[in-house]
């Protein structure tokens, strides 16, 4: 019986990490504290050249090696452009929308990693000013941000020390209701990274001898479409990305299952790792969903990209409103919890 202490510790991390700023390209604080909270657990983590954490929480058998993948960079954006009044032109780090990022509060960080606040807001974004306000497309064109700071000028904001390819990273907002929903920014896939936390407490504390060995590899450049393309130790045979479990109109997930996914944007996963994660959520008690993903990628993809031969399979907490404002909840990541303890066999 999994204790719902590691539930709460796995939401309780979730938050820690999400209070870090990690856009793709922008993530050293969060993958060293990646590695220090799992070193902290007893296991040897170490950080690549390439800056994720690989994690090894140890096994018997080598030659079948398992390779848990999430990751912690986020969506974000950079500076494009220091526009004439000393606003801010951006370009989307990952996936970041405009229309999800409008009026959101921003930390410019500068090269000397020092930050602006601002709020990216349409430009003239004033309603009673703006007579098209509701008719503008939102786009990363027609939005800016706008500091705050006194500047008026590109001189101006220059004068702060803001340049071309300064990282924007966007508030959170991150909060636990009363009723278990994890809302915030970013859960994908902080939320998982949490998770594989969990795990590791769990095994750790329980002092449990894994059948094979594990490893867990938490990447920084997912969001742009390789971060599970390196670092996979040998002897693995199968790979799992821990990441979100979609929920929306056509799939039967919700915030308080776990999602296993059939197939995605890249195609169907290993029909033998989907059968063993069905079996082991039936074991555990989990409540599983299965589901097609129209419009998703993930580390594991990236990883059989790079010409690795393994195994793959995609499991995640469900999460709503994907790359926006995102919603889970408590029983989602306990239920993830359950399938990884199921297929561990621990």
């Amino acid at each position: 019986m999994l204790d719902r202490k590691y539930t709460d510790y796995a939401v309780e991390k979730t938050l820690e990490l999400l209070a870090i700023d990690s856009p793709s390209g922008y993530t050293k604080k969060a993958a060293e504290w990646v590695q220090k909270t799992f070193a902290g657990l007893g296991f040897q983590a170490e950080i690549t050249k390439k800056g994720g954490v690989l994690i090894d929480l140890g096994g018997e058998d080598a030659e079948d090696g398992l390779f848990l993948e999430a990751h912690t960079d986020t969506l974000g954006g950079m500076v494009a452009e220091i526009k004439g009044n000393g606003r801010l032109r951006i370009t989307a780090l990952g996936g970041m929308r405009a229309e999800n990022a409008e009026a959101e509060n921003v930390r410019v960080y500068k090269r000397d990693g020092s930050y602006v606040e601002g709020t990216l807001q349409l430009v003239n974004a004033s309603v009673h000013v703006n007579l098209k306000y509701g008719d503008t497309k939102r786009t990363f064109d027609t939005t800016e941000v706008v500091l705050d700071e006194d500047v008026k000028t590109r001189e101006e904001a220059e004068a702060l020390g803001l340049q071309v390819g300064d990282i924007v990273c966007f508030d959170p907002r991150s909060r636990v209701t009363e009723s278990g929903y994890i809302k915030s920014r970013f859960l994908d896939d902080k939320l998982s990274v949490g998770i594989l936390l969990g795990l590791a407490k769990y095994i750790s504390e329980e002092k449990i001898s894994l059948k094979r060995r594990v490893y867990v590899h938490v990447t920084v450049y997912e969001e742009v479409g390789h971060g599970g393309s390196a670092s996979v130790p040998e002897g693995v045979t199968e790979a799992i990305s821990v990441d979100m479990g979609c929920v929306g109109e056509g799939l039967s997930c919700t915030e308080k299952d776990v999602s296993i996914c059939v197939k995605d944007s890249g195609g169907p996963y290993s029909y033998d790792v989907v059968t063993k994660l069905v079996e082991a959520g039936k074991k555990e008690g989990a409540s599983y969903k299965l589901d097609v993903y129209p419009g998703y990628g993930s580390d594991v993809e990236a990883t059989l990209r790079a010409g690795f031969d393994i195994r793959h399979g995609l499991i995640g907490a469900g999460v709503y409103a994907s790359h926006g404002y995102e919603r889970s909840h408590c029983d989602g990541v306990e239920n993830t919890l359950k399938v990884l303890k199921g297929y561990l066999e621990i």
